[in-house]
């Protein structure tokens, strides 16, 4: 701790820190280091104007080429990349520059790509803006695009040179884009940190407010949690002593992805998160691996901060299909990071198809 700032360090081959504050756009040039020259800052559209403060930073010590992308999952495509490839090349970045992002996940997701795939990879640092953002796309490296088929099937790992985590980004952050951000948090706290769930449900009106030490701490919690997970497993070729290693943070996502898709991305990626927690918790305890009161407090942990635990805007064999492309599927046989226990992860390989729609059949609201 330094001051007001928490700096979590991401240890291995290319270490770097998360900074955790208030106003933290000047520690950007010491990060980036002396020998960059030019600087691509890729934010949201709909956030030019709190990007200002940085790009005048910025603009202060490099030459800096603002590109500004399509807001949430329109950014995620490769023709957005391939835009921001042309621009990097007519303006002659070369592999000693570098890229900033400023926004929220799909910013991150997008500009980690572009930063990986220029040149074979150039440095980044991402300014997460929201609390998705912060506490799930810019830490662990992982970069990615959507195609038709599915969402983040198109990515690289690029570890970042940095990220900073400025809390004060969230004080404009509209109520529901802060709530679907605790779905990651709460996430976390089934997996790895269940002090997270005893936070959310003994003060959810806290945990909501992007002012309160509650949300920094809930923040800093859930930031640890990934670092010990991917300094672990950076790549996703699996955990020791039987732990699922990085995969254990897609707990949720394959169903999640499946939502977000069949919604056409209305459903916001923490929402889908909250409601395939519950979903997996209810397919671990058809498959008789989880307690009856660790499912059941899926829907009350989520539910206490707002977010949904049901949806019914697709059919059980849209939702199994969508699923069989998620990048935890080998071969034809689906795989579900489910719990045996809080926060004791494993992984379910080739669950019962009946399980399967035991949980589709909770979540959708056909059963109680």
């Amino acid at each position: 701790m330094s001051g007001s700032e928490t700096v979590l360090p991401v240890p291995g081959a290319s270490p770097y820190d998360v900074v955790i504050g208030h106003d933290l756009g000047d520690r950007l040039p010491g990060i980036l280091g002396e020998d960059v020259r030019r600087v691509a800052l890729l934010y949201a559209d709909d956030l030019a104007e709190q990007a200002q403060p940085v790009l005048d930073t910025l603009v202060a010590h490099y030459d800096v080429l603002a590109l500004g992308l399509p807001a949430g999952e329109q950014a995620k495509s490769t023709s957005v990349a391939n835009d921001c490839w042309e621009a990097l090349g007519e303006a002659g970045f070369t592999r000693s520059d570098a890229v900033v992002t400023f926004g929220g996940g799909a910013t991150t997701d997008l500009g980690g790509f572009v930063a990986a795939t220029w040149l074979r990879g150039v440095r980044v640092v991402h300014v997460p803006t929201t609390l998705l953002a912060m506490v799930d796309a810019a830490v662990g490296g992982k970069t990615g695009v959507n195609t038709g088929a599915g969402k983040n099937l198109v990515g690289s790992f690029h570890e970042p040179a940095g990220v900073l985590c400025d809390l004060a980004t969230l004080a404009s952050l509209p109520t529901p884009e802060l709530r679907a951000g605790l779905g990651e948090v709460v996430k976390c706290g089934f997996i790895a940190d269940p002090a997270i769930l005893d936070m959310v449900e003994s003060d959810p009106r806290a945990a909501l407010d992007p002012t309160s030490p509650v949300l920094r701490e809930l923040v800093e919690r859930s930031v640890r949690v990934k670092i010990d997970v991917v300094v672990g497993d950076l790549r996703e070729t699996g955990g020791a002593g039987g732990h699922p290693g990085r995969e254990v943070l897609n707990y949720g996502h394959t169903m999640a992805h499946a939502i977000e898709r069949a919604s056409e991305y209305d459903v916001r990626h923490g929402e889908a998160v909250a409601i395939g927690c519950v979903y997996v918790a209810e397919l671990a305890r058809a498959a008789g691996l989880l307690a009856d009161d660790v499912a059941d407090r899926h829907r009350t942990a989520f539910a206490a901060v707002g977010l949904p635990t049901t949806w019914a805007g697709a059919r059980f064999e849209e939702l199994l299909a969508a699923m069989r492309v998620d990048k935890k599927t080998r071969g034809d046989q689906l795989r579900f990071v489910v719990l045996d226990a809080l926060a004791s992860p494993r992984v379910l390989a080739g669950p019962d198809e009946a399980h399967l729609q035991t949980a589709y059949d909770v979540m959708s609201g056909a059963a109680s």
